[in-house]
């Protein structure tokens, strides 16, 4: 059968010195791209909304903020139990469920009004009466997207261990993760437009029913490497060309259910756990109270807001691939694969430092603002491809989802307290009549997360370790 190259494909033949053996995981890593794109696409839509939601039912930021701390809390939660489904489903059914699940979910924001009142109705003598309507529907279907998105991460990167060798994995993970970037590019280019043609409501039935089309293409392509038709001899065997000796022994064993709490013994663990507590909540800032700083503090509309959304996102995709392919570099020195991307991350965590010029720059035109956080967000995708790939240097395949889950859920939390200080800040600084306070200290937490994140995982674990006796 055929077997056609993604767009992407030739220029990283050519980097990476692989031409001829074969090409069918850059068609798995395209699937994974567009999937993480309509991901972040569902995810992007209220964000985008909020100021004529905020208008239509009067929330102030604490509503909007309980509203995405909803959504992070229980996505926190739903990464931990994610990852565990994820090895016991195996990739391609996890995954399926998911995009089903997280599809639903966008869809039924539409539906959010209704939902509050009915559960008003029904559950209102257990205190959900003192929630605003609207506050509590759209709580309900940001928790239910919330669940279904849980398993975006843990099914990609698991499918990423499947099919890439260590030394390919951060470029694979890169350039999937910029899915991210496209998704929430995307976003502002599409659902300001809906909105005005058809109404809020669409722009959530229209931008979740994406999701459906992905399934058709990931049963027909998917499979695992051991049964996939399309995938020649010559690329598995690549694919486990620099796979540890315990790696290929356990690929030949049948795999056993890892606990937890066997997981949390290790310090590999806890580092990507702190390394993702630590920074998540910067990313999670940057999408959910990005078009609210432009409305607050230079007063946009969100057709206005549009461009240099779209402009600011567009610039982390070059963080996305280019972190994946920095550690590379490391790697061709001589470094293995820890230390290379360790030492590729302590040069990322330096670039989200701009973000302190943001404010500053400000008063002379927000593009100044746009841009440097454009650039301390492409610092944190570089960050992200990095940090997901070292839990597959360190981990057998058979824990890779789980660690993930473990570390996507503290990620989760980390985002749930940046999202309620930012909501309590605003409120508080927009009452006293400058919320520019408010958004100072916030970007200054942003800007000096990721070096307190790398010195806490290095200190963990300051050398190379596969962790062979799960």
């Amino acid at each position: 059968m055929s077997q056609n190259l993604p767009p992407f494909e030739q220029p990283i033949q050519e980097l990476t010195g692989t031409k001829g053996i074969g090409k069918f995981r850059w068609t798995i890593c395209a699937l994974l791209f567009f999937a993480t794109t309509v991901n972040y696409l569902d995810r992007q839509v209220l964000s985008l909304l909020k100021p004529s939601l905020e208008e239509m039912f009067g929330w102030s930021n604490s509503d909007y903020a309980d509203i995405a701390a909803a959504f992070q809390f229980t996505y926190a939660i739903g990464l931990l139990f994610a990852g565990r489904i994820v090895d016991k489903l195996g990739t391609k059914k996890g995954y399926a469920w998911a995009i089903i699940l997280w599809s639903v979910g966008a869809v039924i924001h539409a539906q959010a009004i209704h939902i509050g009142e009915g559960l008003h109705a029904a559950l209102g003598w257990i205190g959900l009466s003192a929630i605003p309507v609207s506050v509590l529907g759209f709580i309900v279907a940001r928790s239910v997207l919330a669940i279904g998105e849980a398993g975006n991460f843990p099914a990609a990167i698991k499918a990423t261990a499947e099919y890439f060798p260590k030394k390919e994995r951060s470029l694979a993970t890169g350039i999937f993760n910029s899915g991210t970037t496209i998704g929430a590019i995307l976003a502002p280019l599409t659902v300001p437009w809906i909105e005005k043609q058809w109404g809020w409501q669409a722009a959530f039935i229209i931008i979740g029913v994406i999701g459906f089309l992905w399934l058709f293409f990931w049963f027909r392509y998917y499979e695992k490497p051991e049964k996939q038709k399309r995938l020649s001899v010559a690329e598995r065997t690549y694919i486990l060309s620099d796979a540890d000796k315990a790696e290929l022994i356990e690929e030949k064993e049948k795999e056993e259910k890892v606990s937890w709490v066997k997981l949390l013994k290790y310090k590999q663990t806890w580092s990507f756990a702190i390394g993702k507590f630590m920074t998540d909540g910067v990313w999670w800032f940057f999408l959910f109270w990005l078009p609210a700083y432009l409305k607050d503090q230079y007063h946009l509309e969100l057709t206005e807001m549009a461009i240099p959304l779209a402009v600011l996102y567009g610039m982390t995709m070059v963080g996305s691939i280019g972190g994946g392919w920095f550690p590379v570099y490391f790697i061709n020195k001589g470094y293995n694969s820890y230390d290379g991307r360790m030492k590729a991350m302590l040069l990322i965590a330096f670039i989200p430092l701009v973000v302190l010029a943001a404010q500053p720059l400000g008063t002379i035109s927000y593009w100044f603002p746009v841009l440097l956080i454009g650039v301390g967000a492409s610092a944190h995708q570089a960050w992200s491809a990095n940090i997901f790939t070292t839990v597959s240097d360190m981990f057998p395949k058979k824990a890779v989802a789980s660690v993930v889950g473990i570390g996507g859920m503290a990620g989760g939390l980390g985002g749930v307290l940046i999202t309620k200080l930012g909501g309590s800040l605003f409120d508080q600084y927009k009452a006293l009549g400058h919320i520019e306070t408010g958004y100072t200290i916030m970007f200054t937490i942003c800007a000096v997360a990721y070096l307190i994140a790398w010195v806490i995982m290095k200190g963990l674990v300051p050398k190379y370790k596969f962790i062979a006796d799960l």
